[in-house]
């Protein structure tokens, strides 16, 4: 029963969110023909019971324009731009119930696969919420099988890949540890003191992916990009700090970014292969090339083990 009332809240969320403002009638109308609605009509004493509940649970307020008809709205619109948690589990609810509504697609509709070890996540948040420690145990893709004791500090989620940041209580120092690492974990009775001047926004800022070191500052970057990847920059930024700079019309595009570098910048920049270019810093643009070497070499070998079996 909870479920379908919350999934009920975020329907009319989405509705007011995309429609802007609407009449009850009108909002009547589109409850009917959704699947939530069966077809049945929208109690109006109902409707304002899930406008409290909406901004009880979201903080998000459905108000009222009289000099408008009498139409329906939110009125702080801007919650769901800057709080991103929030925003995410609306339009996470919000593909759900859509998806609900159209069971008869599911053969059309490809998933991924779900992360693995995603159930150590409510683990995770319990101990955030209470401030505990955890004790967990890890293999790291490269090392030995190693038990850590963990004062969490955030999580984040990266290609589909949850990460769980926190304070190595014994080496006293900040790591980042991908959840499909986790072989065991519980959470223990030792309370830590949450930083007051942390921030997970302010500290992941900087990068691409889950890997920050702290020991260096951000750079510029600058990449030269071609072809497609001049659109998909543009309609999606590789980061928040991008500003184009030259560009010259179905040639290329220059592009600037503030960075720390990174493995996952790296072969972030990789992964598109020869539609980019990096331009600076040296550093990095050695690293890719260098990388690009030992992939070609790797074909130049395998091509004449192949010519010799």
């Amino acid at each position: 029963m909870q479920s379908k009332l919350f999934n009920r809240y975020v329907w009319l969320v989405d509705l007011l969110n995309t429609k802007e403002a609407l009449t009850y009638n009108e909002i009547d109308r589109e409850w009917v023909k959704s699947q939530l609605g069966d077809g049945k009509s929208f109690p109006l004493r109902t409707f304002h019971q899930h406008r409290t509940a909406i901004e009880e649970l979201f903080g998000i307020e459905i108000a009222c324009d009289a000099s408008n008809g009498h139409k329906y709205y939110i009125a702080n619109p801007d919650i769901l731009k800057t709080d991103k948690i929030r925003k995410w589990l609306i339009e996470s609810f919000s593909v759900a119930n859509m998806l609900v509504a159209g069971h008869n697609m599911r053969k059309y509709i490809v998933f991924e696969p779900v992360a693995k070890k995603i159930h150590y996540l409510p683990i995770v948040i319990e101990a955030l919420q209470n401030r505990r420690e955890i004790q967990l145990e890890h293999q790291p893709i490269y090392g030995n099988r190693t038990a850590l004791r963990l004062q969490p500090y955030a999580m984040k989620v990266h290609d589909g890949v949850w990460y769980v940041l926190g304070k190595d209580v014994e080496h006293d120092c900040i790591c980042c540890i991908p959840l499909y690492t986790i072989l065991e974990m519980e959470i223990t009775e030792q309370p830590y003191k949450y930083p007051d001047d942390f921030r997970a926004e302010e500290y992941f800022k900087d990068t691409i992916g889950a890997t920050v070191d702290l020991a260096s500052e951000p750079v510029d970057v600058k990449i030269r990009v071609f072809g497609t990847l001049i659109d998909e920059l543009e309609m999606c930024q590789l980061h928040s700090s991008q500003e184009r700079g030259r560009y010259k019309y179905q040639e290329f595009a220059e592009y600037k970014y503030k960075l720390r570098l990174s493995p996952e910048l790296t072969t972030r920049l990789l992964s598109v292969g020869e539609i980019v270019e990096v331009l600076e810093p040296a550093a990095l643009r050695n690293e890719v090339k260098k990388r690009l070497a030992e992939a070609l070499g790797r074909y130049d070998e395998g091509e004449e083990s192949i010519l010799h079996v």
